[in-house]
């Protein structure tokens, strides 16, 4: 396997999006799932309704990537983060504006939770849910690629090695040396949804990707487990 296939410390590098509104569902679909995905993405929609006791519930079943991007001062951030590893996480999402301070602070938890069992905390650049009129209006008036990249610097300079970007960012990050997970991913002919930059699992993987997230692509498909596996087959099959 090349080497940006890698997916640690997920089984592979297909994450399910488990964006679905209650635990029934959540564990119905994990427990279908947990055979062929990487591993399963939670985020606030089930985690403040059903708790951390839900989480732990998850991870029995596969790797949990805890997206809940947290933002705040640097010991509330590390709190949060220590909870969340200690539910069984294996990766969590914070936002790369929450500065310096706070990612050096990131980087020295997270090189020691990674001693325990693989773990990763990733930095947030820009939502892919946002384009270039979609931008906040107190960012600074640059490119959307720019802003990638500068967050992307600053995440490295704090010595954090893990960035959360758009597919069509992989270009200018796929030479600096970091764990890139990439959410809107999805086959050309599936609906984009929200995501507004978005691309294939095959191309992804080719630009540099390390772990893909995927959503409703799988999750509204009529045979799930086919479509989960389709997913998973498009990252081994030979270019």
């Amino acid at each position: 396997m090349k080497k940006n296939l890698r997916a640690e410390p997920m089984r592979n590098p297909i994450i399910l999006a488990l964006d679905v509104d209650t635990r029934d569902q959540a564990l119905k679909i994990a427990d279908s799932l947990a055979e062929i995905v990487g591993g399963f993405k939670l985020g606030p929609r089930l985690c403040l309704r059903y708790g951390m006791d839900f989480v732990k519930e998850i991870a029995q079943r596969g790797p949990i990537f805890l997206d809940n991007k947290h933002f705040d001062i640097p010991s509330t951030m590390e709190a949060a983060v220590r909870a969340s590893f200690d539910a069984g996480a294996s990766l969590v999402t914070v936002h790369a504006l929450s500065g310096h301070e706070a990612l050096k602070r990131m980087a020295e938890v997270e090189k020691e939770l990674s001693q325990k069992r693989p773990f990763k905390i990733l930095a947030v650049t820009i939502l892919t849910s946002w384009d270039q009129n979609s931008l906040p209006g107190n960012m600074k008036p640059q490119p959307i690629a720019q802003h990638v990249t500068e967050l992307a610097g600053l995440v490295k300079a704090s010595g954090l090695s893990s960035v959360v970007c758009s597919p069509h960012e992989l270009d200018l990050l796929q030479n600096q040396d970091l764990y890139l997970v990439t959410p809107g991913i999805r086959f050309s002919m599936q609906d984009s949804g929200d995501q507004k930059r978005i691309m294939g699992p095959k191309e992804a993987l080719r630009k540099g990707a390390s772990a893909l997230v995927v959503g409703r692509p799988i999750l509204e498909a009529k045979d799930i487990k086919e479509t989960a596996t389709d997913f998973v087959m498009a990252v081994y099959e030979e270019k």
